[in-house]
């Protein structure tokens, strides 16, 4: 067993392309049938899942996207947004990762229920559900990962990714063709599902036995073993309320117009699945206060301990000691930076006035001789324009050509192309002065609350039109007015922009469209919005020229994406591989 169990893991590596190395010495090697006496090694086949979860929050894909483009020309974004996208060179490829993943987490699957976690019966049984519940909650996550990035149109039908749902091995048939995308979606929200049955909401400790689930006390349960499979510890793991977020986002996306055709998932079930999530948050008065300094408040991030989590954040990778990584990627030069990801022109105009009026409505108030003056308050705390203040000491930072320092557009190589730089995800308190460096902590968020809240409005609007609420308590227009007033949108809790469109579910769609750009801006999500939308691709990413108080739009990059680019491709070296497997029209 121990041949076949490294050769099940070696096989997945040969046959993807996987650079992990899962290759022990031979007189070190394990078998299958030793993980029953040693939960440790059975367990570290579920982490093999986890440690394969994507860094979407930090990856930056809207530099292929009309929000952002990179300051360095040979970023993999900025390539493929340029033309050079392919089935063989693919930033945005979940091929290989993901089904690492869901191989390492099929073999836990299949050992699971051999292993002993506990001689107390109630208690491994509790460990058992929870190691089952937690495989195949990820196991859904990774099959949503891996339609996003590769689901697509064969010959007038939308078909989804091969899903095994056992280890693949020696004997195994890998040259299969692809199922349909709802078969796909069947399984993923069965996974899913199945994950909610087994797992609690949240992991907490617990004092009163009679928060126990009757199934476990019907074993003799105590709360000794319930708090060590399902207590405090487990805080940053797959959870029930994670699982029910999972659900929400693959709905999202299979309902949505380039999926629809192939799904039965309507915008019905969306919304309720996200309503699912947000009733258990306390429904839209839930929404975090301070959701949008999430990434700054370092009285929060400091302070955080235990798993635990600030309102805003659903799930979060676990924080790490002070860093200056991000900020040494992202800072303008004067802050010693390198100013990587470059916000567009595109991105900035979006914002709407303080008022709440597009900068293009009539009522906006919005002078294009001082652009930046009486604009939502969002666009200063996301994004540093021309005289922003950034930085430990709060320096002054001059984007305009004759601002007279390097942060200037493209004066150096580490210069703006676009006349502006990322602000969010950002510690305004790290110094990268070499004579006095300092780290600070960060938090990266898997889910964000705001998320959910946006899946809800998104659906509602679609289903039930701005102000219907479905079988729910609330509405598109109720969640768009709870996350607008948080940005500091309009006076006196009036929103007279929100209260025009709110008969109108056209304007509300796009009204929807363009809060989750702009509240989800650099987090991983437009690349993926605009192709489930069904919207355009190629809009050139510009940015402003400043000079003598003037400012002039110019296009800063080109967007070269075919039609076809709508879907992704199947990696080229599958294709060559296995002839029963279909590429996606186009590729």
């Amino acid at each position: 067993m121990i041949k076949q169990l490294v050769f099940f893991c070696s096989l997945l590596l040969v046959l993807t392309g996987c650079t992990d190395q899962f290759e022990p010495a031979i007189e070190n090697n394990r078998g299958l049938e030793d993980s029953y006496n040693d939960p440790r090694f059975a367990q570290g086949l579920l982490i093999n899942g986890y440690a394969r979860i994507p860094n979407n929050g930090w990856a930056f894909s809207d530099m292929a996207t009309d929000n952002a483009v990179s300051n360095n020309p040979s970023n993999n974004y900025s390539q493929a947004a340029t033309g050079q996208w392919a089935s063989n060179y693919n930033p945005f490829d979940e091929w290989n990762r993901s089904k690492a993943a869901i191989q390492y987490i099929n073999l836990m699957l299949t050992a699971t229920d051999s292993v002993t976690y506990s001689n107390e019966r109630a208690t491994n049984m509790m460990f058992n559900d929870r190691i089952k519940g937690e495989a195949y909650g990820l196991r859904g996550m990774f099959m949503y990962y891996l339609l996003q990035a590769h689901a697509g149109m064969v010959n007038g039908e939308l078909l989804g990714v091969p899903m095994p749902l056992e280890p693949e091995g020696v004997g195994s048939n890998f040259n299969v063709s692809r199922p349909t995308f709802q078969e796909c979606i069947d399984q993923l929200f069965a996974d899913l599902d199945e994950s909610i049955s087994l797992l609690p909401l949240d992991y907490a400790n617990i004092g009163d036995p009679s928060a126990i689930p009757d199934k476990y006390l019907a074993e003799d349960g105590t709360i000794d073993g319930y708090n060590r499979a399902f207590g405090d510890d487990a805080k940053l793991l797959l959870s029930g309320r994670i699982a029910r977020a999972i659900k929400a986002q693959a709905a999202l996306m299979a309902a949505s117009p380039r999926y629809s055709s192939g799904s039965s998932v309507t915008w019905d079930d969306a919304a309720n699945f996200a309503a699912d999530v947000i009733d258990e948050n306390g429904g839209v008065a839930g929404l975090a206060a301070n959701g949008l300094r999430w990434f700054s408040d370092p009285n929060q991030i400091d302070g955080i301990g235990g798993g635990n989590n600030p309102p805003e954040i659903l799930w979060r990778t676990s924080i790490a000691g002070p860093s200056t990584s991000l900020e040494t990627t992202h800072f303008p030069p004067t802050l010693f930076g390198n100013g990587l990801l470059n916000p567009t022109q595109n991105l900035v105009d979006a914002f709407p006035m303080a008022n709440g009026y597009p900068i293009d409505d009539p009522a906006s108030g919005y002078d294009a001789s001082n652009p930046y003056a009486g604009r939502d308050p969002r666009l200063a705390q996301f994004i540093i324009y021309d005289e922003s203040t950034a930085g430990s000491n709060n320096s002054v930072i001059h984007t305009a050509v004759d601002g007279g320092t390097n942060d200037g557009l493209n004066r150096v190589e580490t210069s703006t192309r676009t006349g502006y730089y990322m602000r969010k995800l950002l510690r305004q308190d790290v110094n990268l002065n070499p004579v006095s460096t300092n780290g600070q902590r960060h938090i990266q968020p898997r889910i964000r609350y705001t998320e959910i809240y946006l899946i809800y409005a998104e659906a509602a609007n679609e289903a039930w039109g701005p102000t219907g609420t479905g079988p729910n308590g609330y509405s598109a227009y109720d969640v768009i007015k709870a996350i607008r007033e948080r940005a500091g949108l309009g006076a006196n809790g009036n929103d007279p922009y929100l209260d025009a469109v709110r008969g109108d579910q056209n304007a509300m769609r796009d009204l929807i469209h363009n809060e989750r750009r702009l509240e989800l801006c650099f987090e991983g999500y437009r690349f993926w919005d605009l192709r489930r939308w069904d919207e355009n691709l190629t809009e050139p990413a510009r940015g402003v020229r400043i000079e003598d108080d003037n400012y002039s739009v110019f296009e800063a990059e080109e967007r070269l994406y075919q039609d076809y680019m709508i879907y992704g491709p199947v990696p080229y070296s599958e294709i060559l591989k296995f002839n029963m497997l279909q590429q996606n029209n186009g590729w």
